[in-house]
């Protein structure tokens, strides 16, 4: 069906809904974080993954809450904007652009280093930058010529991620009931590198926020938001503890390696099984920016829709019925990205500029309970105190980076997003008058 107001066609189902959280959500994060984690708690690490997922369910419980009640473009822009007015609705949407635009351009790089793994020269300067140009615009294009084209590639590549993760935590499971690599019995953490793990897995479990940008294209948003947000939830949590406990029983006290689901696979079946998790890699890697490309420039449609930013970005593909302009100016963003950043740079950057959106939509439950009462499709139990919760998790986790010198010129690059962002919302009050 085409919305007469938008020329958006909703093409997007329930369960593609799904598939587009979950592979908004796993990333290269789950080849290379378990590791570290393991390298910071130990065994604890497991209960770590579990209670991290918890503390995000407790987020996304509330972001459910939220989305029931819109049924148009823009997800957590859009929320913070009809709770609290425009300028937090514009400082939403510059934090949400900043998170989910530097992650997929530092995965676009991850996909050249795990590229080069069968063909080395992938990394010479000149095929990297024909490779990230090929990698990042074919999905603009496939993007740009429909929205079923785009889902139909989300939906493929989240299967084709998971099955071999399920592999590689079969083959590791057995491996681990049979004869459970030893672990060495660490002190136990200080309160302050728990809380260095909870941020990284914050991490590891965020991005599912950017599926919820797309909502002027599913076929029941205020419905399939809420099943979209717990089903992933569950699919991602339940994975992550796996590959976590095969991580620290098949590799134990060596599993300080910087491609630990390689070190289990090869332990687990010989080097075939170290080449299958590359292979997954790419998959993984490339499904991830699939999903971005598919639900991010719903955000900048959506600032433009509400004139927060210029007309051209709710541009409208009367052919294909895609928002082609945006479409292109977020390729363009991540290629350029991709071409001068890092994967390590990013993961703080990202994780900051989330836990200030999260705990802004968290405070959105309470204001929207307040402000359109009875809107919600779902209405949680106890709301408003999950909400108080939620802020604390966001302000707990945030004082972790804030503490660390090394990390503070995140918070820099953040403070200057913030100023942009402001900027934009004077130049919108002054679009506006002109019109009048």
């Amino acid at each position: 069906m085409t919305s007469p107001q938008t020329g958006l066609v909703r093409a997007i189902g329930r369960w593609s809904l799904v598939a587009l959280t979950v592979n908004s959500v796993i990333g290269s994060g789950v080849f290379g974080l378990p590791a570290i984690v393991a390298g910071l708690l130990g065994k604890d690490s497991v209960l770590a993954v579990l209670i991290a997922g918890a503390a995000m369910g407790v987020i996304m419980a509330c972001f459910a809450e939220v989305a029931s009640q819109f049924a148009e473009a823009g997800g957590p822009y859009l929320y913070a904007r009809a709770a609290f007015g425009r300028l937090i609705g514009i400082l939403v949407g510059w934090m949400l652009y900043l998170s989910q635009t530097a992650a997929p351009a530092a995965n676009a790089n991850l996909f050249v280093l795990y590229l080069a793994e069968f063909w080395p020269a992938a990394k010479h300067s000149g095929l990297r930058v024909l490779i990230l140009t090929l990698l990042i615009w074919l999905l603009a294009l496939i993007n740009i010529l429909g929205t079923r084209q785009g889902t139909a590639v989300s939906n493929v590549f989240t299967v084709a991620k998971i099955l071999p993760l399920l592999m590689v935590v079969l083959a590791g499971a057995v491996y681990t009931i049979v004869r459970s690599a030893p672990l060495a019995v660490p002190e136990p953490a200080a309160t302050s590198v728990w809380l260095k793990a909870m941020v990284l897995l914050f991490f590891y479990y965020g991005g599912f926020e950017s599926a919820l940008a797309p909502m002027s294209e599913a076929k029941n948003p205020r419905r399939d938001s809420v099943f979209a947000l717990f089903g992933a939830l569950l699919v991602c949590a339940t994975i992550y503890a796996l590959v976590q406990w095969v991580v620290v029983g098949v590799l134990g006290s060596q599993a300080i390696t910087d491609r630990p689901l390689a070190e289990v696979a090869r332990v687990t079946m010989g080097n075939r099984g170290a080449a299958l998790v590359a292979v997954g890699a790419l998959l993984c890697v490339y499904g991830y920016l699939s999903a971005k490309l598919l639900g991010m420039p719903r955000v900048t449609f959506a600032l433009a829709e509400r004139g927060d930013l210029p007309h051209w970005f709710a541009m409208v593909s009367p052919r294909f019925h895609t928002p082609w302009v945006s479409i292109m100016v977020y390729a363009t963003v991540v290629w350029g990205l991709a071409l001068i950043g890092s994967f390590t740079w990013n993961v703080t950057l990202s994780v900051v500029a989330r836990l200030f959106y999260y705990g802004v939509i968290c405070a959105a439950v309470i204001a929207l309970r307040s402000k359109q009462p009875g809107a919600a499709r779902l209405h949680l139990p106890a709301g408003s105190f999950l909400a108080v919760v939620g802020i604390l998790i966001a302000l707990a986790l945030a004082i972790q980076p804030l503490a660390t010198a090394g990390d503070r010129s995140k918070w820099l690059i953040v403070a200057a997003a913030m100023g942009g962002a402001v900027l934009n919302w004077v130049w919108a009050r002054r679009a506006d008058r002109v019109k009048v």
